[in-house]
């Protein structure tokens, strides 16, 4: 397991996704609209992924020097 501040990062994002794909938010997203032609909670899915992936890669990648 990490040590120091990188783990707790990484706990961080974590929590911050378990937060944000869970079903109060993805609620709002539920809606017929959709945004350059893609439904609006697949884009909010695919966003929030996309994020916490670079996040976690930041971190894995800041934490090795």
């Amino acid at each position: 397991m990490r040590k120091g501040l990188a783990g707790q990062r990484l706990v961080a994002v974590f929590i911050a996704g378990l937060l944000l794909l869970n079903y109060p938010l993805l609620s709002l997203f539920d809606r017929p609209e959709r945004l350059f032609g893609i439904p609006l909670l697949h884009l909010y899915l695919f966003v929030v992924w996309f994020g916490l992936v670079l996040a976690i890669a930041w971190i894995v990648e800041r934490g090795a020097r």
